[in-house]
């Protein structure tokens, strides 16, 4: 007998845990673009009409950067922090 594989809603199963790998950083990437060009643009701006539609517009551009960069850079990233914190090598209980 199969098990059941779990669902995000509905009939949507979630994606296998190696997936993770990217999951992580497109959903961080697209949170910190978003925040960030917001807070950049409302004190540039101010509260003008129109601004949710150019501020999506410009999210979306600095998000296709984002979250290129974010892969590229992840690796470096968790070596360097693997230099300043200690960290237990992978697979090792905690």
């Amino acid at each position: 007998m199969q098990s059941k594989r779990p669902m995000i809603i509905g009939n949507i199963p979630k994606l296998p845990a190696k997936w993770a790998t990217v999951v992580m950083p497109f959903m961080l990437s697209c949170l910190m673009s978003g925040i960030i060009s917001f807070i950049n643009m409302l004190r540039n701006l101010g509260w003008i009409d129109g601004f949710i539609s150019l501020w999506l517009h410009n999210w979306m551009i600095s998000w296709a950067f984002a979250f290129p960069i974010v892969l590229i850079l992840l690796p470096f990233v968790r070596k360097l922090t693997s230099k300043l914190v200690d960290m237990p090598p992978p697979n090792e209980p905690k």
